[in-house]
């Protein structure tokens, strides 16, 4: 499955930000930018749409840099998912054609995977994906988590 590096580093940014500020303390772009590696200039961008959806505050200023606006325990994947792209987890609409296995395809196949894609982002807390990942990462730096 492929999804957008918007979505992908939202997610890995905002996991970050959970990870990182466990101590009430705002976590800058710049660090990041460099512990993910990801274009300071495009981080910036997905902090904005993480920030216009409520997830994250900005703080200006020394110890700047952004923190939870909400707690990660009431929030889901598929609330993190929705807010980078409303698409993806969108129910699929098969063409209305008569005959041909397009529809059963997709009810055979398509609208099963989106099923279980949307039960796990909806039963999955930001706080528990966070443990999840630094349970994977333990003995080492975290770096980056891709789905």
């Amino acid at each position: 499955m492929r999804v957008s590096t918007r979505v992908e580093y939202g997610l890995i940014a905002l996991t970050d930000i959970v990870i990182h500020s466990e101590n009430g303390s705002s976590v800058s772009a710049p660090d990041i930018s460099q512990r993910q590696k990801i274009s300071h200039k495009y981080l910036e961008q997905i902090l904005l749409l993480l920030r216009q959806a409520g997830f994250i505050t900005a703080q200006k200023g020394l110890r700047g840099g952004y923190s939870l606006a909400c707690s990660p325990e009431e929030v889901t994947l598929s609330d993190v998912l929705n807010a980078l792209d409303m698409n993806i987890l969108a129910d699929m609409d098969p063409e209305e054609e008569e005959g041909g296995l397009r529809p059963v395809v997709h009810d055979c196949f398509w609208e099963k995977i989106n099923s279980n894609l949307n039960q796990y982002a909806s039963g999955l807390t930001l706080k528990a994906f966070a443990d999840q990942c630094k349970t994977k990462s333990a003995g080492e730096d975290w770096d980056l988590y891709v789905i």
